[in-house]
């Protein structure tokens, strides 16, 4: 029997879903200070819905290290202190350099035509001023540079760092034009890979990271 050409039929959210796509979403675009204490009866108020997705969503939230718990209390958005905001940029700058160096000198046309679709992805978000997919999209085109370098080990320890840095990644984009400026420099450094320059491929993306680390600082002394 030949196969029907028919599309499948699309699955609709569930409540709990929809629920966790909007925390989620507020807590990424800064709309939810780490300040504010949340509770399951405020946040079912807000959205209309029961408690049981909003206890449900939360609990995820908590597990992806978003959210903290308070006993007795509630729960608040996760704080990254200046700490672990100086630790993590350290580790990228360690581990994504590395991992550029590696592809330099083993990238496939293919691998640089999907690296440059994920730029092109992430300026269409731009455009539309979805901030969560952008920042999901930024983290992708990183973490695919270490997949295709082979760096199976350090992929890990970035996706272990995954919320965090999407929390810092946040902070970092709260300069004004900053989001096109990275995909320019995105751009900059497929351009580097393109030309077979690997060593104009890492100072850029260090450069990057770098003014990465100024614009989380910067926003740290507002």
């Amino acid at each position: 029997m030949e196969k029907i050409n028919m599309k499948p039929i699309a699955r609709k959210k569930t409540t709990k879903e929809i629920v966790y796509d909007e925390l989620k979403k507020a807590i990424l675009t800064g709309s939810i200070s780490n300040k504010e204490i949340l509770t399951e009866t405020m946040l079912s108020e807000t959205l209309e819905t029961s408690r049981t997705p909003i206890r449900e969503a939360v609990a995820d939230l908590i597990k992806e290290g978003l959210l903290v718990q308070i006993p007795r209390k509630g729960f608040h958005v996760r704080e990254i202190t200046e700490n672990e905001k100086e630790q993590i940029i350290f580790l990228r700058l360690s581990i994504e350099t590395e991992g550029l160096r590696k592809l330099a000198t083993t990238i496939t046309r293919g691998q640089l035509q999907e690296l440059q679709a994920i730029v092109s992805e992430q300026e269409q978000e731009m455009k539309k001023d979805d901030r969560v997919r952008y920042i999901e999209l930024d983290q992708i085109f990183h973490r695919q540079i270490l997949k295709f370098s082979n760096q199976n080990l350090l992929e890990q320890i970035l996706q272990e760092m995954y919320n965090l840095t999407r929390l810092v990644g946040h902070s970092a984009l709260m300069k004004e034009g900053r989001m096109i400026e990275v995909i320019q420099e995105h751009k900059e450094i497929l351009t580097a890979l393109e030309n077979n320059n690997g060593k104009e491929a890492v100072d850029l993306m260090r450069k990057h990271l770098e003014i990465t680390k100024a614009n989380v600082n910067a926003v740290k002394d507002e």
